[in-house]
């Protein structure tokens, strides 16, 4: 009775074993039939699957330019840089998603602005390097979308206190961000430099220029902030300009939107912005989010000031 019963399981291996060859040699079939078929991932672009992890390098652009003006990627350090920059902002894909989204929403403000200044108009994109379109404040204490120190703002006109700090009012700092880069420009007589002076200032790229003995933003020896800064510029441009190219994909709803306001004239004193907000039927938080400027709840207004507040129009913030 054992010898049957080992007789039959030694069978049984043999049916097993045979099934298994059959099974491999069929897959392998399968697989020589189809492997033209697939399409394998070029390291010449970012491959959009989602369900393809592997890390992909970049071709660096032959051509790049800012504001008009060419970046001399001929120059091996040049091109380092930007495939640096390139490959950080392609990479941080949550960071680029918010970016996208955020861009949507403020760059249709950011935009004329620069135009009626004659600004070219990537220099939208500093705002985005600077602060990532958000009311931040840098360790140094500039403040807003375009990170204005306290001194500049108040030399070009923005109210600056702990009631008030127009730093963080979109279109004010826009148009003295403006100011500021149409002097660097008419200093340094190039675009490229001008941008460089706004990160390091006017005197600061200046001086180096001069210690060096160089006329080029692309020439200098830098520190790491001001080094890299224009080159995350142009990187997130690019990027910007060619969304898909580099791995990003989205449709028109998943987008910040901007909401419409108008606008509230105030020249007197405000005690109590919960109570001012519940007039027009919203509450203190959405007044602070479209008046970031406005750093109290109260508005002191000793001087009679006129003073213009974003009210949100009807509709957008459905009332209990």
């Amino acid at each position: 009775m054992r010898t049957l019963k080992n007789g039959f399981a030694f069978l049984g291996l043999i049916f097993l074993g045979v099934l298994l060859m059959n099974a491999v040699a069929q897959d392998a079939a399968f697989t020589t039939e189809n492997e033209s078929k697939i399409t394998k991932p070029s390291a010449k672009s970012v491959v959009n699957d989602v369900n393809d992890y592997n890390i992909y390098a970049l071709e660096v652009p032959e051509t790049l330019e800012f504001a008009g003006e060419k970046v001399p990627l001929q120059l091996p350090d040049i091109k380092e840089r930007m495939d640096r920059e390139l490959l950080v902002n392609t990479y941080w894909q949550s960071n680029g998603l918010l970016l996208f989204k955020r861009a949507n929403k403020y760059f249709p403000i950011i935009e004329p602005i620069l135009k009626e200044y004659g600004v070219p108009d990537d220099f939208k994109y500093l705002a985005v390097i600077e602060s990532g379109l958000q009311n931040v404040t840098s360790p140094a204490g500039a403040r807003g979308f375009w990170q204005i120190m306290k001194t500049t703002g108040r030399e070009n006109g923005l109210e600056i206190n702990k009631n008030v700090d127009e730093r963080y009012h979109l279109e004010k700092a826009t148009r003295v961000a403006c100011k500021y880069l149409l002097d660097a420009k008419q200093r340094f007589g190039n675009w490229t430099s001008a941008a460089a002076a706004y990160n390091a200032g006017n005197a600061g790229v200046a001086r180096r220029m001069e210690d060096q003995q160089v006329d080029s933003y692309y020439d200098l020896l830098l520190g790491q902030e001001t080094g890299r800064y224009l080159f995350r510029v142009i990187a997130i441009k690019e990027i910007f300009t060619n969304a898909k190219k580099y791995g990003f994909n989205f449709d028109e709803k998943h987008l910040y939107t901007y909401i419409p306001t108008y606008k509230v004239e105030v020249d007197s004193v405000v005690t109590n912005f919960a109570s001012f907000a519940k007039k027009f039927g919203i509450n203190y938080k959405i007044l602070k989010i479209h008046n970031p400027w406005l750093r109290e709840n109260k508005l002191n207004n000793k001087s009679k000031k006129l003073y213009k507040i974003a009210i949100p129009e009807k509709g957008y913030y459905p009332t209990k």
